[in-house]
């Protein structure tokens, strides 16, 4: 399977400790950041991995942490002017795959959700979500078993959004081709996502999704949950 970090942001929800380093080198203990984590849980439970790391603010900080992981790097050289659909533009050649997961790079799941979860095949396109969490996140709203709309200004929601996308071949070449469209029309500053969000609601885009209200895991965007990471 095919793993595609988002690395490339600068962590300003979580400054001045990011003014130096990206939140994804954030350590986690005196062993491992968040990222080497990341890289080393999907290794373990999947010995073919193809990890590709999307980075920019800082690359050479986080090259040199992976540069033993056995990783491929793809640089974002824009990050400071646009958003994830760029980067994952920029790593574009990786969603021609016959599976693809696409994951943020400051999130730190335990090993029980990459085993049984993460490091799965699919044979349809789905987002993680957590119907145990929800507020000011990235949340989602659900139809029967299907995504209707994902989006941080939701009034009402089902679930927060885990920021792990898994998708299928046939998903990940239409994912690719709305992409390539957006960035045409210069919405560089978007998150990936709105391109899931724009093809539900133009081409009747069957995204499902699956709740892992079970599992622990978060997502790193403030000192909080700097504290539940390592908890984690």
């Amino acid at each position: 399977m095919t793993y595609i970090i988002l690395a490339a942001g600068k962590g300003t929800n979580l400054q001045p400790l990011t003014l130096k380093t990206p939140k994804s080198l954030y350590k986690l203990d005196r062993h491992s950041t968040v990222l080497q984590r990341m890289v080393r849980t999907i290794r373990k439970f999947d010995h073919k991995a193809e990890i590709v790391v999307v980075a920019g603010f800082m690359y050479d900080h986080v090259v040199r942490e992976l540069e033993r992981e056995n990783v491929i790097f793809v640089r974002n050289p824009f990050y400071a002017i646009t958003s994830s659909i760029a980067s994952l533009w920029f790593a574009k050649k990786y969603l021609e795959r016959d599976n693809v997961t696409i994951l943020s790079s400051d999130i730190v799941f335990e090993d029980r959700l990459v085993e049984e979860i993460i490091c799965q095949n699919t044979d349809k396109p789905y987002v993680l979500v957590d119907s145990s969490k929800t507020g000011s996140k990235y949340n989602v709203q659900i139809q029967g078993e299907k995504i209707c709309v994902m989006s941080k200004a939701l009034s009402s929601c089902y679930a927060q959004y885990a920021c792990v996308t898994k998708l299928d071949a046939v998903s990940a070449r239409f994912v690719l081709e709305e992409i390539e469209n957006m960035i045409n029309e210069e919405m560089y500053g978007q998150w990936f996502e709105d391109a899931l969000v724009q093809m539900i609601f133009e081409m009747d885009f069957d995204l499902y999704y699956r709740d892992i209200k079970g599992y622990s895991w978060t997502e790193v965007d403030n000192v909080d949950d700097l504290i539940k990471a390592r908890e984690v």
